[in-house]
């Protein structure tokens, strides 16, 4: 009985009360978590977030982070060059969850890897969870393999790409495409991603059009001290979201309007 009465209270919660906030958070973090928080059947389809967004900040060399959270990223030359993003995720001003990026880069050879993970509850019901892993080899601007999973509250999503000779094939969970032999996904740790054209949702596979505003320069809060800092409006189809670097091309921060007019936003840690 007792059962019986929950699972109802969080149905009635999760269609009255959050669907509306939440919607805009599966759309943005994707281009990777930010891609799909809601089931199809609310009408609001499958894309990251597209922001995670697809979801890494000021550049943060931190060793003991990727012996912890990223095995095989520890075995690198000692020439290899290792950074990481580390985000705090809100909605307004409620904690969600995590966005991470840790990145080896070797020459003109690097491996990113990046995990998001989200809960929204709401008194004591959870009404949401979200887990998303992405792993990409890179040279130069050009993105060599994708490998993504997805569990977007219970739908599994995955991603798998490769360069072949002259051309990106790439796989998702509605079929395969192949694209041109220089590719990127949404890379928000690389400043030139904001060069492009269309760009890969690392959640679902789709390769999208984008746009991109001249940068405006503005003071922006990071780690509790305020810092110029460029910011860029990007749109995707129905992903519309800010992004902050500072001065030396380093990220610093994601925002991205949620339905019902709130806000959902990385903090960088």
């Amino acid at each position: 009985m007792l059962d019986s009465a929950v699972r109802r209270l969080k149905s009635f919660l999760v269609r009255v009360m959050c669907l509306p906030a939440l919607a805009a958070v599966s759309r943005q973090t994707a281009p990777g978590p930010l891609n799909s928080l809601y089931p199809s059947r609310y009408g609001f389809g499958r894309i990251y977030a597209r922001v995670i967004l697809s979801v890494g900040l000021a550049f943060t060399p931190l060793y003991p982070v990727f012996a912890e959270n990223s095995d095989e990223l520890q075995a690198v030359s000692p020439a290899s060059q290792m950074n990481a993003w580390r985000f705090r995720v809100w909605l307004d001003d409620k904690e969600i969850g995590y966005h991470n990026f840790y990145l080896v880069e070797s020459g003109d050879i690097s491996q990113l890897h990046s995990e998001a993970e989200f809960e929204y509850k709401l008194l004591f019901v959870k009404l949401y969870d979200y887990e998303h892993e992405n792993r990409e080899t890179w040279k130069g601007d050009c993105l060599q393999s994708i490998e993504s999973s997805t569990d977007a509250n219970g739908k599994p999503y995955t991603v798998s790409g490769h360069l072949r000779t002259g051309e990106f094939e790439l796989a998702g969970n509605e079929g395969t495409e192949t694209l041109p032999e220089c590719v990127m996904s949404f890379a928000y740790w690389n400043p030139a991603f904001l060069k492009q054209e269309r760009l890969i949702n690392t959640q679902d596979g789709e390769y999208l059009d984008v746009e991109v505003s001249q940068p405006v320069l503005e003071q922006r809060e990071v780690r509790g001290e305020m810092q110029p800092s460029w910011r860029y409006s990007l749109e995707a189809g129905p992903l519309k979201l800010d992004l902050w670097y500072s001065t030396n091309d380093e990220w610093l921060a994601l925002e991205s309007e949620a339905q019902g007019g709130r806000t959902l936003r990385y903090e960088l840690l």
